[in-house]
């Protein structure tokens, strides 16, 4: 998954990079408050894929000490910021020029210049954008785009992907601006189209952000794979029940894995250790992104009596046990 983020944002910092020096030529040519907007769009999306080619190199550092389950989360953190640097820079400099523009419309010289260079941008942009889908769609499966970018938890990936579509649409604003513009001759409408511009990019940090936010706090695994570790630990003879499953990820691809098991009580203490290290073994074979696992020997009696003291106390733990729902 790491491989796939990493050559979406590659391709994502190196094409946006070129485009920025082109619009900004072009805005600064021809006085154009859209170009001006897409230009700073660029620099907005190349600073933020070097923020997740960043966070992506800082995610790999083995765990230490201080860190026992690794920097697995510093990728989403990172691209929490993205989202804010894309909302302050992107989103607040293409509203404040638009407003501008309409306040003070003047004509834009020599447009077809900034057609060309428009043309141009959504020649790049297309090709950026179908390596992030490509990369994307391996991880779709059943789901549909929309479901996939909410459950995703690769937010390198998706966030190229949200970003390249964002710079797609508005190289359209701009050229409908610019085109109606010249058109009509209503230079105020160039204004619009970087209002436009710089909506469609506060839509898109705020949905950035509200998803980076989820995986900050702490999200489970999918319910997929919680029903095919509970599948896996519930076929085992050694098992009488699950009394909790709990899982974080960590990172993109890794998973943190907590149980809490009755074994049978007419098993030994060595069968309990080969037990546990089979569940182990299988968990890791089939879903290879659970990457540490704790499992905790407790009675049914034991664990309810735990969450009832801990729920008198105000604590509210999550009901995910098959045995409360058993109860």
């Amino acid at each position: 998954m790491a491989g796939n983020s990493k050559k979406a944002i590659v391709a994502a910092l190196v094409g946006n990079a070129a485009i920025a020096v082109t619009k900004f030529a072009a805005a600064l040519f021809t006085g154009s408050s859209a170009m001006l907007s897409e230009a700073v769009h660029s620099v907005a999306d190349t600073s933020n894929q070097a923020l997740l080619l960043y966070g992506l190199k800082r995610s790999d550092k083995p765990a230490d000490k201080r860190h026992p389950f690794g920097y697995g989360m510093e990728m989403y953190f990172w691209a929490f910021v993205v989202a804010v640097v894309l909302f302050a820079l992107g989103s607040g400099i293409s509203i404040y020029e638009g407003i501008h523009k309409i306040q003070d419309p003047t004509p834009v010289t020599d447009p077809y210049i900034n057609y060309i260079v428009l043309g141009l941008a959504i020649v790049f942009e297309a090709s950026v954008f179908y390596i992030a889908a490509k990369e994307f769609g391996k991880s779709l499966g059943k789901r549909t785009i929309m479901q996939e970018l909410r459950h995703s938890k690769d937010p390198g990936l998706f966030t190229v992907l949200l970003e390249d579509a964002a710079a797609m649409l508005g190289l359209v604003f701009a050229l409908v601006g610019l085109g109606l513009g010249q058109l009509l001759d209503m230079p105020v409408l160039d204004g619009w189209a970087s209002v436009a511009i710089g909506v469609l990019l506060a839509f898109i940090s705020v949905f950035l952000a509200y998803e980076t936010k989820g995986l900050l706090l702490g999200e489970a695994a999918d319910p997929e794979v919680i029903d095919g570790i509970r599948k896996i630990v519930g076929a085992n003879d050694g098992i009488l029940q699950i009394n909790e499953l709990l899982t974080m990820h960590m990172g993109p691809a890794d998973v943190l894995l907590n149980l809490s098991v009755d074994f049978k009580d007419t098993i030994s203490s060595k069968i309990v250790e080969k037990t546990i290290t089979e569940i182990e073994s299988e968990i890791k074979a089939v879903y290879p992104e659970v990457k540490r696992i704790f499992i905790e020997a407790q009675s049914f009696c034991g664990h309810w009596e735990d969450k009832t003291a801990a729920a008198q106390a105000g604590a509210q733990p999550a009901d995910t046990s098959d045995a409360d729902k058993k109860a």
